[in-house]
Formats: C-alpha cells, structure tokens, sequence
C-alpha cells in the first residue's frame, strides 16, 4: 500500500490505502478503506464470529450490531476516523478500526497525535496472519495522517491480540488497569519492526509458493476430449512424471457419461469434483478463463497455474483481460503463476508434478530454475538434462517455475521459497526483466548468504506482457548493484548452467589459487591462459603427457588437492592414442576417488572429444557413495612432490577432516553419504574457468557478507541542521538544482568542504578573487559546454601571480568567447592528486545509488565506474574505491606516489549518509575530487533537491499491483 505526501481532503476517498496481500497461510487478501456501503458486509461479517470474540472485542456480551454500530463503524472521515477490512471473495474477514483521542482519551482531531485501536477477526481466519497485516497497514495510515501512537486496551485473557500488538516490533508501553492490559505503540519504524516485517513476508511468500509447487491435489481445467492440445498434454505429463495425489480432468465439454479420461477420473466442471482441489492447471481459452477462475474460487482453490495466452502479451486489450484476471484469483485468496506460462515442475519423491509443457520430468536434482520465457525454459532444462556435445549435467533439478507474464507470482516470490528451501542448494534465474529490483536486491543479498544465485538478466527491454517500474540506471549499473548483493551475474544460458553444475556439487573454493593437471601440455598452458585472464593465480600445469594413466590422474589429482598451495584444480584431458589408453569409466572413477580423498576443495574437468568421459563423470558411482570413497581413501597417497605439481605444503598437508571443510555451495545441506560427489565436466577451457572464476569470487562476497562492516556515525554531522535547510530551500519549490553558496552550506553540514571558488566575470575581478583566496590560483570557465572538461582547454592552473592570471584570462576569452559565455571563476590551487568523481541518484526502481570513478573522458568511454547501494558501509566504501579498473591508479601505478584512499572513503562514508538521512537530496555531483597524498578536496559541487520518492519497500507489506 502506497501512502501521499500530500494528505487527502477529510471525506475523499483514500484510494491508495487499497492492497493486496499475502497471508501467512499462502492464501491472499485484500485491504481496503470501510465505506458507508458496507453496511450489509459488516452485519454479515459480525454474524460469523463467535460470541468469544465479540467479548473479546467489546468486553461485554454482545450479539448483535445496532444500527447506531453499523453507522459508526462504516462512516468515517479518513483523517481522525478510519477503518479498514480484509476481505475475502468480497465479504470481510476481519476489521480494523482507529479513533484519534486527546488528552484522557476524548475523541480529537489534529495536531492530536494519538488514536485508539481496535481489531476484530473472524475465528476461521484467527491464525492466518490477518491481525498482524491489518496492523501494519493502519499504521501505515496512521502516520499519513499525523498520528504517532497507538492505544489499545484488552482483555488479558485475549492472548492472540496482545501477541499481535507485542510481537509487532514497534516501541511500546505495557500496563494493567481496571483489569484491562492497556498497550501503548509508538509508530514511528524501527528496525525490529521492519526485521519483523520481512520475516512475516518471506514466511507468507514462501507458503504461498510451496502451495502451487506442491499441492495435495490438482485438476487440469481445459483437457480435450480427443488426444493432442495442451490441456491433454499437460494431464499426461502430470500422469507420467508419477503425481500420486488425487488428478481430476476437468472440461465444460465433456459428454455427461464421461468419468474419465486417460485413466483419470473427469468432471464437467471443478465444482463437481467432491473432494478439494489445491491446483488448478488452467489451458483454456482466455474468454473462457474468468468463469474458470470464478469456479475455483468457488471450490476453495489455492492456486493457479495459467498456461493460456490472449493476455497482456498481445497487447492493450490483452493487458486489460490480464488484469481483470489477477484481481478475480486474488479477490478469492488464490495466486497465479502466469498467464501465458510454460508450467512448474517439482521433483521431490513425495511430490513428482510435472505440471508443465515438458514431455520428460527432469532428473530430480538440487538446483532450483526460473525463467519467465517458456522457450528460454525449455532451454533451460535441456541444456542441464543433456549428457554430452555440451556441458555435461551434475546434477538435477529441485523444482522448476516459468511463470510466463508473471502477472501475480514473481521471481521475488520464488526467491523467497527458495531461501529456506532443503531440498534447493542452487537457484538458476532468467531474468528478462526485474520488476522490482529495490526488494529482488534485498531478497537476493540474503538469499545468497545461503546458498549460490546465478542470473541472466535482460538488457532492460520489457517483453509485451511485463509490466515494471521503469528505472533510469543504466543496464551496467544494475549489473553491478547485483553482484554487490551476492548475485552471480552471467550472460548467457550457457554460462548460466556451466556455473551451476559446478556450484551444485563442489565445494567453493577458499581463494583464487589453481592447480592445473592433464596429459595436454597445450590445453594446460591454454587453462592457464584464461585463469590469468579471469583475474585467478594458477600454479604452472602439470603435463602428465599423454600416455598417463588413470592411476596417474589419481596420484596428481590427490596430491594436487592435498597441497595447501592450492584452492582448486582444474584437470584437462584429451583421447589418448594406443591399447594403453585408458577408458572413460577408469579415468572417471579414478578423479573421483581422488576427489573424495580430500573432499575441501572443487575440482573441474575440461575434456575435448571425451563424450563417455564427461557422461561417466556425471553418473552416480556403481557402488554405494561409501564404498567409493572408502576405494578412495586406500588409493590416495600421501602428498608428494611431482614434477610441475608444486608438492605439498612443508606444514604437512593432509586430507581435511569433515569438520575441516571450508563452506560448499550447497551449505552442506545433505550428510556427504547422501550426496556423492560429482565432477562437472566442460569441453572448454574457457567454459570451466569462467564458471571457476565465478565461484571463486562468490565465495569471497560470501566471506565478506559474514561481517558486513558499519555505517560510521561521524560527531562533526549536523543533521538537525541539514534537515531545516533542505526544509526551507524546498519551501520555495519542487525540483531544484540549489546555488553554489547553498550547496556548500548543505555539505558542510556533513563535513564535506568545498573548495571556495569565486565568479571573476572580468581581469579584474579574477585579479581581486585571487588576492582573497591567494595565490596559486586556478582559473575555470564554468560555462555546461566546457564545466569538468580539462581536456577543451578551459582550464588554467598554478597561476603564481597576477601577470599570470590575466594573461591566461585573455587566452580563454579568445579561444572560447566573451565572459559571460565562459562564466569564468578563480579558485585556489588544491594538492596534486588523482582527480575523482562521486556521485549519487535515486533511482525510482533500485533506490539510493552512490557511484565513483575517475575523472575524465578516457573513463567515461570506457564505462569505468563502480556503484554501491546507500547506505554504504566501511567495507563498502573500500571496496567501492578497488573496483574500477582504473584504481591501481590510486595505489601508487608505475612508481607514482600513493594517494589517501582512506579520506576518500571517508568522503564517500559522509555523501552516503547524507542522501540516506535525507531522501529530499535526490542528486549529488562532487567533480572533481582531488584525491591528494594527503586528504581529499572537493573542488565542485552540484546538489538536487525534490520531494522524496515514495518508498514501498519501508511501508506495509503489499502484492505488486495489478
């Protein structure tokens, strides 16, 4: 729910208190404002709760409403009076309702800032969550209309209620009087409440994904009568894949006689069917689907999975018809994943649905898959189910989701699912658009704490039928704020899967360090190339020639994996030529008994024209995972030294214990009985380096997220100060680039000084600034044509005295034209150093966005700029400064001298508070910043003030609308 900054006139309508949201249970409903003509509703509403709760709620006996009740409790002036309900299918299931009160708590209007509250559930709804979403919405309301504190008096036998108001987060006040537990709720956010809020989110969320991923029972709405069509097709990939649960074939059409279909009994209509239905696979035209939707709400279904087209991909009227559908499933508590969907897939052995498109149920596996294109899923599954040509599968598949135009349930909704999924040790996402990328960065920073994200995400271009946020950050940038929140940002399907099979079954490795082994001496050295190439430090190959043998592999891959020089190998092998050669199936079991020998670390094949080696590779051992690495240990040797291998480590090197092993990718989910230990194999080096490469930098965002750093809290920061000059300066319009003067003002307020520059519209003038600020002075034509560009010429420094100045005045004004065009102004010569620029905006999309670069054309050409979410931490700010790739410039490049990079990061730490303590500034530009030996100077500044965006990801939580 969205909430104005402007309040709304005493009896309009608040349309933007209405909302969407999800319960604890799975299940939807909708929040809206009471209005007079729900008088009928909330007769109806009180006659269904029980006679406890209407003690509970009135302290007293009481049966029914009066008529003088049912107009109070349903006129209401949205200001010092409001009330709203969650509804069901249209009818309320629960109510919530403030009075602004003053002193000794008489009714009072504005600038009374307190309000008495009061709840009212129906019992079959008591449990769902309904009282806790309520809350926050009301108190969303509250705030808006220049309230700050609840009051709530309860019975202390209504535990449920004290719970709600207790576990809410908010700063509260607790007393007994009269016998009554009186409650005092300060509004104003805190982070326990908003902790509090995600947590209630991610738990509904994820209910509500695991009831369309694995319900009880489901029914496929549109099967044909003849063989062929979609629906048809669908029930028999459900039948096939071996869904156990009760299946129902459901058609209008259907011959009154006909029981069943296929083996499977049918029906003429869901309504029909006696027992419930938790899915419903939806594959008939899309006219035809909003009476379809209208029975199932009917029938108490939970979800929906649209497979129908006609929607918002076809355009304006389509989009119309989308959203009509979405507002009919909600109204009745249910979800959709689509319209114009591929289907879900579930592999787990107590579910086995194959609600999809796909022929074939994929190999059941630990990898979680997205995509919102059907054709892009279907690549997708292929390319993990194929065993060699390409990237040989590892692993299977966990569930599977295309969701089509994702017009309800998201790749956000997923993600939570997945996060405390057991069964989900990877997450493959393909991503055409993010139609949220403020909560998709959040959802995906703590997702990846646990367990890998891999994305491919769209250039920026929506397809017909994708409705989101538009976002002014370029595709570069949102890149970058991914891969800040822990995402593994790849390009391409290939890529996708490569990083996924190695990070599905092998541990992460501990650093960049690479051991190279295999009988090619070429493929070694070209291995080798691409780690160099990828930013990784791999030892020299081992050529182990190609006459080795798997007993070869086996002794260099132990020793390899035993040596404390190295995080990782990469083994390469070619056919080898002669009776001696040795087969796939040895060579396979002798990598991977090796590698079970020292389980710590990952180990990567890269094979050419080695199909049956790839394919042995992926295949689960012929003996019990025990036995294997019982064969294992009796072959691994002890660490030795071999000629290339580097040897091991003069401390000893020796197998890890378990309770040595470094983090796996998979959060060692599973008992390593339970999961055997496969080597993802690549017919390129390429491929399998920069998969390597990815989880290698994974793991140190993952070592990094464990200790996160802080935002500094600096003494000399006057925000008080701050927010009344902001105040004033907007009191005097919206939207406005302030003056120099101003500005220098404003940062100072956070400890950034600028440096003062003075106009010098003639010699003159310029002569007279560079007395006041002394000289050496730099002279600077400001004009926007030539502002921050050194590189045209409009600028002249280490002007040492007054002949100086003028003549280098002169030289401007023949070169670019008269003063007033140059807008020339003098200001004192700061410290050599390396010239920087930082920058903020507020991206309506992504949120706050602090970036850094250096100065000049060559970096803007090259897109050399590094971005960081606000509020930045200190281990942000360091980090920010390394990521260009232009900062060895900053660290002393080529013998120059190194420059203070911890005042930079200072500078950096004091903007970012700035805009997150004042969401007002919607745009700072400090260019240049000299970045000396010692210190930074600010030698320009530009500030943007406007009225801050709203932020949904702080108010209360809420269904994307429709």
């Amino acid at each position: 729910m969205r909430t104005s900054a402007e309040p709304q006139s005493r009896y309009e309508y608040p349309a933007h208190w209405e909302a969407d949201v999800v319960l604890r249970d799975g299940g939807t409903a909708r929040i809206r404002p009471i209005t007079v003509d729900d008088a009928d509703r909330l007769v109806h509403f009180y006659e269904q709760v029980s006679d406890e709760s209407k003690y509970y709620r009135f302290f007293a006996p009481y049966p029914r409403l009066s008529a003088k009740d049912v107009h109070r409790f349903t006129h209401h002036d949205f200001v010092d009076r409001v009330g709203l309900a969650a509804t069901v299918g249209g009818e309320f299931i629960a109510t919530v309702r403030y009075d602004r009160i003053g002193a000794g708590g008489a009714p009072a209007s504005g600038p009374a800032d307190e309000a008495e509250v009061a709840f009212l559930v129906q019992d079959a709804h008591q449990g769902r969550g309904v009282a806790s979403a309520l809350l926050e919405h009301i108190a969303a309301v509250a705030r808006e209309r220049g309230i700050r504190r609840f009051a709530a008096e309860v019975l202390p036998a209504n535990n449920k209620m004290i719970k709600v108001f207790t576990d809410a987060g908010y700063t509260q006040k607790r007393s007994f009087e009269d016998g009554v537990v009186r409650l005092e709720l300060d509004l104003e956010p805190t982070d326990r409440a908003l902790a509090v809020q995600y947590a209630r989110e991610q738990r509904a969320e994820a209910r509500s994904v695991q009831r369309l991923l694995a319900p009880g029972s489901v029914a496929v709405i549109g099967v044909g009568r003849a063989p062929g069509g979609v629906g048809r097709s669908v029930l028999a990939n459900i039948r096939d894949a071996g869904y156990e649960g009760p299946l129902y074939a459901v058609n209008k059409a259907f011959p009154e006689d006909l029981t069943e279909v296929d083996g499977v009994a049918a029906y003429r209509c869901v309504r029909d069917v006696e027992g419930p239905v938790d899915l419903a696979v939806v594959a008939v035209p899309a006219e035809y689907v909003p009476a379809v939707v209208a029975e199932c709400g009917e029938h108490g279904v939970q979800g929906l999975v649209v497979l129908s087209a006609g929607y918002a991909e076809s355009g304006p009227e389509g989009k119309e018809r989308q959203r009509a559908l979405v507002q009919k499933a909600r109204a009745y508590g249910m979800r959709i994943i689509g319209p114009n969907a591929f289907g879900v897939i579930n592999t787990a052995a107590d579910v086995r649905l194959n609600a999809s498109l796909a022929p074939e149920m994929p190999r059941p596996g630990r990898i979680g898959m997205f995509a919102q294109s059907g054709a892009i899923g279907i690549a997708l599954l292929s390319r993990l189910h194929r065993r060699g040509g390409g990237v040989t599968g590892t692993t299977g598949v966990s569930t599977f989701v295309s969701a089509g135009n994702r017009a309800d349930v998201s790749g956000n909704d997923v993600l939570q699912y997945w996060y405390e999924d057991p069964d989900t040790d990877v997450v493959l996402m393909y991503l055409e658009t993010i139609g949220n990328p403020r909560k998709f960065t959040r959802l995906a920073r703590r997702t990846a704490a646990a367990k890998p994200l891999v994305v491919v995400q769209g250039t920026g271009t929506a397809p017909q039928g994708h409705a989101v946020r538009a976002t002014r950050l370029p595709h570069a940038t949102v890149s970058a704020l991914l891969r800040q929140a822990g995402v593994i940002r790849v390009d391409t399907i290939t890529e996708l899967v490569d990083a996924g099979l190695l990070l599905a079954r092998q541990p992460l490795p501990a650093g960049p360090r690479v051991a190279i082994l295999g009988n090619s001496e070429s493929l070694g050295v070209l291995t080798y190339d691409r780690c160099l190439a990828e930013g990784l430090r791999p030892a020299r190959p081992l050529d182990l020639t190609t006459g080795a043998t798997p007993e070869d592999f086996h002794r260099a891959l132990s020793a390899a994996l035993a040596d404390d020089t190295n995080d990782s190998v990469v083994v390469t092998a070619i056919p080898a030529i002669g009776e001696a050669s040795p087969g796939d199936a040895e060579l396979a079991e002798a990598l991977r008994s090796a590698a079970a020998g020292v389980p710590g670390k990952p180990v990567l094949v890269v094979h050419v024209e080695l199909g049956g080696l790839a394919e042995a590779l992926s295949a689960a051992a012929s003996t019990a995972p025990a036995a294997v690495r019982a064969a294992g240990a009796e072959r691994a040797p002890g660490p030795e030294k071999t000629p290339g291998g580097g040897g091991g480590a003069g401390d000893g090197a020796h197998p890890l214990r378990p309770a040595e092993r470094p983090p796996t990718a998979a959060a060692d989910r599973a008992p390593a009985s339970e999961a055997p230990r496969l080597i993802p194999a690549y017919p390129a080096a390429e491929r399998a380096v920069r998969a390597l490469a990815e989880a290698v930098r994974y793991g140190q965002w993952r070592r990094e997220a464990a200790e996160p750093g802080r935002v500094p809290e600096y003494e000399d920061i006057d925000e008080k100060g701050a927010a009344r000059l902001i105040g004033e300066l907007l009191e005097r319009g919206e939207g406005l680039t302030i003056s120099d003067a101003q500005t220098c003002e404003l940062l100072a307020k956070y400890g950034i000084r600028v440096r003062r520059a003075l106009p010098a519209p003639t010699p003159d003038d310029a002569v007279a600034a560079a007395r006041t600020l002394g000289y050496p002075v730099a002279l600077k034509a400001t004009a926007p044509h030539l502002r921050h560009r050194a590189d045209l010429g409009g600028v002249r420094l280490d002007l040492a005295d007054e002949e100086q100045l003028r003549r280098a005045y002169t030289e401007l004004s023949e070169l670019f034209g008269k003063p007033e065009e140059l807008r020339p102004v003098v200001q004192g010569m700061a410290p050599r150093g390396v010239d920087t620029v930082v920058r903020t905006v507020i991206d309506p999309a992504a949120g706050a966005v602090l970036s850094f670069g250096l100065a000049g054309a060559a970096s803007q050409l090259l897109d050399d700029t590094a971005h960081r979410l606000i509020p930045v931490t200190d281990r942000e700010a360091t980090s920010l400064v390394r990521a260009i790739r232009t900062a060895p410039l900053l660290f002393g490049w080529r013998g120059s001298t190194p420059v203070d990079t911890p005042a930079l990061e200072e500078l950096l730490l004091r903007v970012s508070r700035l805009v997150d303590d004042h969401p007002e500034v919607v745009a700072v530009t400090l260019e240049p910043v000299v970045v000396a030996p010692h210190g930074a100077n600010v030698l320009g500044a530009t500030v943007r003030l406007a009225p801050p965006p709203a932020r949904d990801d702080h108010g209360p939580r809420t269904m994307p609308a429709c």
